[in-house]
């Protein structure tokens, strides 16, 4: 190998790795209302569920087929120290935030619930093939 040939080749690499870090920063930072708002999916066991909507005045509309997955009654959601937690009647479920476009509650059961940004990724064989896929900002 010819050491003129790689070094650029490395240095380049180098020089986009801060912007690659840089791309996911919010892990673990509360939510905004900005970010908030709009369509967000929720998944557990790798298998999108239903959808929920959130607005930036804290509400929430929760979609068809959530209702093994959420607490029942849920009408807003509120931020924390670490991410946000959907709130409503039966109190608030918390979830902390892993990336800038997804949040992760974990259960003591290991049942896990996933809020992810935007619409269902089709998965073939999963509950969310043949619905229309909106944008996933970390595929």
């Amino acid at each position: 190998m010819n050491i003129k040939r790689i070094l650029p080749l490395a240095l380049a690499a180098l020089a986009l790795a801060p912007a690659a870090i840089a791309a996911d920063n919010q892990a673990g930072v509360p939510l905004s209302p900005g970010e908030a708002a709009g369509g967000w999916t929720v998944e557990t066991g790798g298998h999108s569920v239903c959808m929920i909507t959130l607005t930036a005045s804290h509400g929430a509309t929760v979609g068809n087929g959530c209702g093994d997955v959420l607490p029942a009654g849920i009408t807003g959601w509120a931020p924390t120290a670490d991410g946000m937690a959907l709130t409503g009647a039966s109190g608030a479920l918390p979830f902390n935030r892993w990336s800038n476009s997804l949040f992760v509650s974990q259960r003591g059961s290991g049942f896990d619930v996933q809020l992810m940004r935007g619409g269902p990724h089709p998965i073939p064989g999963s509950s969310s093939a043949g619905q229309v896929p909106g944008p996933r900002p970390y595929d």
